[in-house]
């Protein structure tokens, strides 16, 4: 029997918090580093496929946003259906059928297959992301939110220091089999999502009073404080329905925030390895290890940054910080050269998820129950357009110039115009530790 439940006293909040995120981060973050390795592993493969199949910059760039088209189309419906059935069914449905479609990938004959599967593994992966966001509304009050969505980002920070490397590894088996490198990479990126699956379904809890690692009353007790806050921030926003969600000012702000933050996001997640590639003669393996540079910057910025927003002020000052830094890293990129332009790629990737563990903080001390759950997946639906938007732009852009790097200029243009928006940033109540004492 655990240490949890043979405990003869209910310990501090702070030391449950720290208990949770011991027993459930790691599987989360084994999830989202899949996911972000299955949806982003076409960037290491652009140029091979270029090659292969006769894919144009400006059609690699659709397919690549495509995925983000249908995964918003879904977003909602995943979120809602999550909030009926639990997260340990609708995340393990969700991991078996994007590794079996990301493993189809290597399938691809053309631009229009291309199209469909990427279309099709945005359906598939659809609720990931806002289903994990809600998930820790339910596990963590809104002190402790920020710094929990920000070590579940580190999946994405891992996905891209392993998986760019582990991409040009995989590129080298090229001949094996009669298949492609890209494709043995698709294949063998794509089906350990079904096996960690089987993980999720064993051990993920739906909630803090299904979970054998906290005492009954300690599950109550933390699950009584998350709803006064959650009661506290929706009454006080004026928000407990579906359809205030798209009344709410401040949840559109986040919104429109979150969507320059996605056009940088996948902007560099899908270019940077061809970005890279111009710096002079790389092999495949050494542009993997370059890629990966940045992203270590980024889990730096997701482990320091997000849990100093411990208040609404905090919070909007670290925003509008980060929004410029993305946009400074982005210009540097443009015009900096090898050495200069990887110090900007880092410099926007470290802000990358310094914001958005804070961005999603913000719903969740507006809205409340099935309307929070729909809340967050709008927000990231509508916002993760950037993640078309971004790529397609870009593709266009190096398609009409001829030059991998004008297309930065868009992204920090956008970046700025996000930096701006940020000032207006405000939370339900501005201190949501505050309405925790409801629940004592």
């Amino acid at each position: 029997m655990s240490d949890i439940l043979t405990s003869m006293t209910k310990r501090p909040p702070e030391v449950i918090s720290k208990v949770i995120s011991r027993r459930l981060m790691p599987l989360l973050i084994g999830a989202y580093v899949l996911a972000f390795i299955d949806r982003s592993n076409i960037g290491m493969a652009k140029d091979r496929m270029e090659i292969d199949l006769g894919i144009s910059a400006t059609a690699y760039g659709i397919g690549a946003g495509l995925f983000f088209l249908t995964y918003a189309c879904s977003e909602i419906p995943s979120n809602l259906i999550m909030h009926k059935v639990g997260a340990r069914f609708w995340i393990t449905r969700i991991m078996v059928t994007w590794g079996l479609l990301s493993a189809s990938m290597a399938l691809v004959q053309g631009e229009w297959s291309f199209y469909i599967l990427r279309m099709l593994l945005g359906i598939a992966e659809a609720g990931l992301f806002p289903g994990v966001m809600y998930f820790l509304t339910q596990w963590f009050v809104v002190k402790d939110r920020a710094k929990a969505i920000g070590v579940f980002l580190l999946g994405v920070v891992i996905a891209n220091v392993i998986g760019a490397p582990l991409g040009g590894l995989l590129l080298t088996l090229d001949g094996l089999g009669g298949l492609h490198g890209w494709q043995w990479m698709f294949i063998l990126e794509g089906l350990p999502a079904c096996l960690l699956a089987i993980v999720v379904w064993k051990k993920l809890p739906n909630k803090p009073t299904q979970a054998t690692f906290l005492t009954r009353e300690e599950a109550e007790d933390l699950e009584a404080r998350i709803a006064a806050e959650e009661q506290a921030g929706a009454e006080a926003a004026g928000n407990s329905r579906l359809r205030d969600i798209i009344k709410d000012r401040q949840i559109l702000l986040v919104v429109a925030i979150y969507f320059t933050h996605q056009v940088a996001v996948y902007s560099l997640s899908f270019f940077l390895p061809s970005i890279i590639g111009t710096y002079g003669t790389l092999t495949s393996i050494q542009i993997g290890l370059l890629t990966a540079v940045p992203w270590i910057f980024c889990g730096i910025g997701a482990l320091t940054v997000p849990k100093l927003a411990t208040t609404g002020g905090r919070s909007r000052k670290i925003a509008t910080c980060t929004m410029v830094g993305i946009a400074a890293g982005f210009t540097l990129g443009a015009v900096g050269g090898p050495i200069l332009g990887l110090i900007g790629f880092c410099l926007a990737a470290f802000n990358f998820f310094a914001l958005q563990p804070i961005l999603f903080t913000y719903p969740a001390t507006r809205l409340s129950g099935k309307a929070l759950a729909a809340g967050l997946a709008f927000v990231n639906t509508i916002g993760l357009t950037g993640g078309f938007v971004g790529p397609y732009v870009m593709g266009f852009v190096e398609e009409a110039t001829g030059s991998k790097l004008n297309g930065l200029w868009f992204v920090a243009g956008m970046c700025t115009v996000g930096a701006l928006l940020t000032l207006g940033l405000k939370m339900g109540t501005q201190d949501p530790g505050k309405s925790t004492l409801a629940a004592h």
